[in-house]
């Protein structure tokens, strides 16, 4: 199923970005460009052929692994692609393990304090979160520690003065595993503000649900059992209620996972972070078709993949499911 969706995936992008309005080779061309130069550039990106044929020769190439030239950047979308999705990645997953803390203890604190004056607090406060999208923390964010208490750096990566010698694209886990501390502490840096944009609205969500599941273990009956048995309401929720709990925010945790990989779109293009996001703005801005295509399919893979696992996942902290 996961090759038939790319498939899908595949063969509608192709055919919309042959459809809409728009020619890729109108925005390269010189303003004194002859017919003939337009005509030998639109040949050699193939442009020339019917979309028949196009795709023919798109998905043959495909399959041996070239996902042609960018028409914009002039280089290879399979480079361009291993250059930035580590990026996105490292963001991506940083975005989640954050919204994961978040989530899991303020779920927690909620259930402990769910007979007190601060349960609608809580509950106000995580619906206020939930109702703002990633663009707007992001833009609250550069406001309030990038204008106002400027203690973070507003765009990039990495700061380009250090010795950013790396063998692999993946600057954040090599710096920490090479130990070079002022490139971790640099980059960990330059990625709070666009991690806290990502993870907070995630981090509502998996509140919400994990609140209520955890509300709903805290009646059944092993957890009486345990309560008599003299364990504090803390062990109980942590021990008890959160292993049984978990498996519905898991199965969300997947769902929103893959809209969080989405959302990097438009907060990499705000903080000017080098992720396939702000790539992909690029490539459609510019018509880059090659581009878009490969962008496309990166996108699908990994929206695929996120979900293959998180079912794993759910399978594995479910016995029951695992035995079945």
């Amino acid at each position: 199923m996961a090759a038939i969706t790319l498939t899908g995936v595949g063969v509608a992008i192709f055919v919309l970005l042959r459809v809409v309005p728009g020619d890729p080779i109108a925005m390269m061309i010189s303003p004194g460009a002859s017919p003939a130069d337009i005509a030998a550039l639109r040949a050699h990106y193939g442009l020339d052929a019917g979309i028949g044929q196009q795709f023919v020769v798109w998905a043959r190439d495909l399959l041996r692994g070239d996902f042609g030239v960018s028409i914009s950047l002039h280089r290879s979308v399979l480079e361009l692609l291993a250059e930035r999705l580590p990026a996105t990645l490292e963001l991506a997953g940083a975005a989640f393990v954050v919204a994961l803390l978040l989530g899991v203890s303020v779920s927690v604190v909620a259930v402990l304090a769910s007979d007190s004056k601060v349960a609608p607090l809580i509950d106000t406060v995580n619906g206020l979160f939930l109702a703002v999208p990633d663009f707007i923390w992001a833009l609250l964010l550069v406001l309030t520690f990038g204008v106002f208490a400027p203690v973070l750096p507003l765009s990039g990566r990495i700061d380009p003065s250090l010795d950013t010698h790396f063998t692999t694209p993946f600057y954040l886990l090599e710096s920490l595993l090479t130990l070079r501390v002022a490139l971790f502490s640099d980059i960990c840096k330059h990625m709070i503000m666009p991690t806290l944009a990502l993870a907070l609205p995630l981090a509502a969500v998996l509140t919400r649900v994990l609140k209520e599941s955890l509300r709903e273990a805290m009646v059944q009956d092993y957890v009486l059992l345990a309560r008599l048995k003299g364990k504090s309401r803390l062990r109980l929720v942590l021990q008890e209620a959160l292993r049984n709990a978990i498996a519905p925010a898991l199965a969300l945790t997947g769902v929103q996972f893959t809209f969080l990989i989405g959302g990097t779109v438009i907060v990499e293009r705000i903080f000017s972070y080098p992720g396939i996001g702000n790539l992909a703005i690029d490539a459609v801005i510019n018509r880059d078709l090659p581009l878009i295509q490969g962008l496309t399919l990166a996108f699908g893979a990994l929206f695929i993949l996120v979900n293959i696992a998180v079912d794993l996942l759910v399978v594995a902290a479910n016995p029951r499911l695992r035995h079945g």
